[in-house]
């Protein structure tokens, strides 16, 4: 069985990451630079988020659940541009997926049947690195 997190990470995020950087770019009016500060990324791969080479997803284009997607993924794209924190835009669209019945899906397209594997919510907790390492 394969866990919900691994296909949100296979599937979702960069499928997520690349939407937005293209609606921050393109209809926000920010640099790749910018965008790569905002997501922790370099420029080189926002670059690749904008052409298309990183981060599509068939699946999703292709699901009942695309709308509702990118129109989550234009909010976020919206509230990131007013000065939120994209990682928490980007746990919105995380928790979008697994309510809609997106991950369902992906999980089916994946080969799986009977229950999907169960979820711990994340705590959304910040990682500090001692000034030391």
């Amino acid at each position: 069985m394969k866990m919900s997190c691994e296909l949100i990470v296979t599937h979702i995020l960069p499928t997520a990451r690349g939407a937005l950087a293209k609606e921050l770019v393109h209809n926000h009016g920010m640099t790749q630079v910018q965008v790569a500060a905002l997501f922790g990324v370099t420029s080189a791969a926002v670059s690749q988020y904008i052409k298309g080479l990183r981060g599509g997803n068939n699946i999703i284009d292709k699901s009942a659940y695309r709308d509702d997607f990118y129109n989550m993924i234009a909010e976020s794209a919206n509230r990131v541009a007013a000065g939120e924190d994209a990682t928490e835009c980007l746990c919105s669209i995380c928790a979008f997926v697994k309510e809609s019945g997106l991950l369902r899906a992906l999980y089916v397209f994946e080969g799986y049947s009977g229950d999907l594997g169960q979820c711990m919510e994340c705590p959304r907790t910040a990682i500090t690195i001692p000034d030391f390492l």
